[in-house]
């Protein structure tokens, strides 16, 4: 059984992270390489993803940021 204080990861492959965020693999590359957005996990040889929970939190600072600005 699990512990219910552990913390459930659900990984978004890119397509999913473009999908959910608006925005181009490019421009998910580019804001990465500032610092600005969450750097994926890998995966594997060939695969990375992002942490659900870390896509959902940057999308709820833009919108703090939209509505504080």
């Amino acid at each position: 059984m699990a512990n219910k204080n552990q913390e459930k990861h659900s990984i978004l492959r890119r397509k999913q992270v473009e999908k959910r965020t608006g925005l181009s693999r490019s421009t998910i590359y580019l804001r990465i390489q500032e610092g600005s957005f969450p750097r994926p996990v890998n995966l594997g040889v060939r695969a990375v993803g992002w942490l659900e929970n870390e896509i959902e939190a940057w999308l709820a600072a833009r919108i703090k940021i939209r509505n504080n600005g």
